[in-house]
């Protein structure tokens, strides 16, 4: 099988694919659980807070903010707007039709509401991101990164997100099985799970680049045309994102649609101008607040810096930079940046390495105190502004 990290980059250990050995489906499964288990703290965490505060945590996590959007566009399709004071309005065009789509079906042939069917694929979702998660890292950096990377992904200051009836689960899950499959050249495979994810949020055009970018270098390395199953790949990846946004357009009766559709809910991209306005802001407000944002933009920065001095593999710097410029670059809902960020996870590949290359009780130890600290953020977070 090709190996596609390019020169100077990770390969596997051995000329077989680690997930053609004997106990592959064995292999993940520590990572699984460990995840699993971050998230359960989690839950139970925001479970007993919610019981202090006298909020309800199915509230919280399946029927506010954008979980209520898409249980609308499952119960009655798409056409509903809200009209705003100001003369504007959001249309639930804004949001990407996989989600609902499940949603819907989970109603229809389950005793399942809409929204208990989007908190069931949530969380199905992040362990089949989990599993994949720890592929990718046992490939580059073998089983214990790969652990640790589920688990880093997991611990996340707002992991909590990952257990919500939302679409960042269900997006990453798909995402990370699609740049799996590029990076064991099965590309029939990659360009339908982009497809899949170009479907779920706008951020799939991130793994639709991946897919295209890695075939692009591979072609050209091997100076040669593309096979039929890499074509076929090639051609689906785009088709989810793209078919998603021409819809719009026709819907709307403009080209432009769904860039109006965005822009009426006050997103957009601008560079990142907008974004670092609300920083000066801040620096001249409450001046903590501005000095946090600088950091947590520095930490990206430097955490993306890493993935190339780490030389990862063409697709998931590709992945993660355009995940990155999206987020940072939109102008609108500023604290949304970190839910935006949370699909990224190959920025967490060089902590997880390095915490593989720990003794096992200090990385297990690190990673119980972020997966606490996680805990407790996500808790107060959601009982507090929360997702916007």
């Amino acid at each position: 099988m090709t190996d596609l990290a390019g020169p100077g980059h990770p390969r596997t250990r051995t000329a077989v694919p680690p997930d053609t050995r004997t106990g592959a489906w064995r292999r993940p499964a520590a990572a699984v659980l460990a995840y699993a288990g971050v998230r359960a703290l989690g839950l139970a965490v925001l479970a007993v807070w919610c019981a202090a505060r006298g909020t309800s945590v199915h509230t919280l996590l399946a029927a506010r903010w954008d979980s209520l959007w898409y249980t609308r566009v499952a119960e009655g399709h798409y056409g509903y707007t809200v009209s705003l004071p100001g003369g504007g309005s959001h249309s639930d065009l804004a949001f990407f039709p996989l989600l609902p789509g499940l949603e819907s079906a989970g109603s229809r042939l389950t005793p399942l509401t809409a929204p208990d069917t989007g908190l069931l694929v949530s969380g199905l979702a992040s362990l089949a991101a989990a599993w994949a998660l720890y592929l990718v890292g046992e490939r580059l950096h073998g089983r214990r990164a790969g652990v640790c990377l589920a688990v880093l992904w997991g611990a996340v200051p707002v992991g909590v997100v990952q257990s919500m009836a939302y679409s960042e689960s269900l997006f990453t899950a798909l995402a990370a099985w699609a740049l799996w499959a590029v990076l064991t050249g099965r590309w029939v495979w990659a360009g339908s799970l982009a497809a899949l994810a170009g479907l779920t949020r706008p951020v799939g055009a991130a793994v639709v680049a991946a897919v295209w970018l890695t075939a692009l270098l591979v072609l050209g390395r091997e100076r040669r045309r593309p096979q039929a199953r890499m074509a076929v790949g090639l051609l689906l990846a785009p088709l989810g994102w793209f078919g998603y946004v021409v819809w719009v357009g026709v819907r709307t009766g403009k080209a432009t649609g769904y860039l109006d559709v965005q822009a009426q809910w006050g997103n957009g991209f601008d560079g990142g101008r907008a974004f670092a306005g609300f920083v000066g802001e801040n620096l001249t407000g409450t001046v903590v607040g501005g000095l946090g944002l600088l950091a947590g933009v520095a930490l990206v920065i430097w955490l993306y810096v890493l993935c190339v001095q780490q030389r990862q593999p063409a697709a998931l710097l590709a992945y993660a930079g355009v995940v990155v410029v999206l987020a940072l670059g939109a102008k609108g809902y500023f604290g949304s940046k970190p839910r935006l960020l949370l699909p990224a996870f190959p920025l967490l590949l060089p902590p997880a390495a390095a915490l593989a290359r720990r003794r096992p009780a200090h990385a297990a130890l690190a990673l119980g105190a972020l997966a606490a600290a996680s805990a407790v953020y996500g808790a107060w977070w959601l009982n507090g502004s929360g997702p916007p």
